[in-house]
């Protein structure tokens, strides 16, 4: 009997590898046979489950995606029913930033992509989406009158935080600290005078 193989087993185990390539050597290094090498498989079934370069790091995104939103969800289900708004925006990035050592791997990645992205837009296109929805979801979690603006500054902030994270510039306290700080202008405005 022919031996069953689980093709969405086998594109993360692929998936995975690119992660650990683009994490320890940049996306430079990101290549089919560099991918195939760090997998343990050949460049052939590397190549069987991603024509291209762009589609393996479309999938290699869409599992930090998942593994952040997996994180998220965990997060914001321990503070339990109704969380204040403060407070569930507060846990939603935190669970985002890149915090610790397995975190930072995901974010090395997502930070390639972005920077693949740059000079490829074509590869960026669910990646749109994914921030629009997050972008609204924000502006309906803060006050009143804020809206989309205030909901990308805050992403932006966020992505900030998390490259200088990354770089080794902020050690995770002072991250956030300063999301704690732009939470507060946003939920606490000083009173004008």
């Amino acid at each position: 009997m022919p031996k069953k193989v689980d093709h969405q087993e086998r594109r993360t185990l692929i998936a995975d590898a690119l992660m650990r390539v683009a994490a320890d050597q940049g996306l430079e290094a990101v290549s089919l046979r560099h991918v195939a090498t760090e997998a343990g498989v050949s460049a052939g079934m590397v190549q069987h489950y991603f024509r291209t370069k762009d589609e393996m790091m479309a999938f290699a995104l869409s599992v930090v995606r998942e593994r952040s939103q997996i994180r998220v969800t965990e997060a914001v289900a321990r503070l339990g029913e109704n969380p204040p708004p403060r407070l569930l925006l507060r846990t939603m990035l935190a669970a985002l930033l890149p915090l610790d050592e397995g975190t930072r791997n995901d974010g090395r990645v997502a930070l390639a992509f972005l920077a693949y992205t740059a000079v490829r837009p074509a590869a960026a296109t669910g990646l749109r989406a994914g921030t629009r929805q997050l972008t609204e979801f924000i502006a309906g979690v803060l006050p009143e009158g804020r809206g989309d603006a205030a909901a990308a500054g805050l992403l932006a902030l966020m992505e900030g935080l998390g490259v200088y994270l990354l770089g080794g510039q902020y050690p995770p306290e002072q991250a956030l600290d300063a999301l704690d700080a732009q939470l507060a202008l946003l939920f606490d405005p000083p009173a004008a005078g």
